[in-house]
């Protein structure tokens, strides 16, 4: 059984930043393709960052330039760097994996 566990979510002013972590059980998150996805009240989910087994990454236009994801193999773990928050970045953002396992979510509130 995979478990991701999110971890870094909170209030922030807009304009401020935060980092989202992701930890994995077993080798998930270092041996294959790994996202953020996020949604809002009365919103589908949707996909924010993505990060390939290699290291190749995709982003919503919508926060590209402002987000970051990245891994680090040694501690299982994928970040997701977010600077210039927005109140429309507010959302519970959850952690998946491509083996069809997702965490538990964790809310970003960004008051204006």
């Amino acid at each position: 059984q995979v478990q991701l566990v999110e971890s870094g979510g909170g209030l922030v002013q807009s304009g401020g930043s935060l980092r989202l972590s992701c930890a994995a059980s077993g080798r998930v998150a270092s041996n294959y393709d790994m996202a953020w996805y996020r949604q809002a009240p009365g919103k589908q989910r949707e996909l924010v960052a993505r990060i390939s087994s290699g290291g190749t990454t995709k982003y919503a236009d919508s926060v590209k330039g402002r987000f970051t994801i990245s891994r680090d193999n040694a501690k299982n773990t994928v970040y997701l760097q977010m600077n210039v928050l927005k109140p429309d970045d507010t959302a519970n953002y959850y952690c998946y994996s491509v083996l069809g396992y997702w965490g538990q979510g964790t809310q970003v509130t960004v008051s204006s």
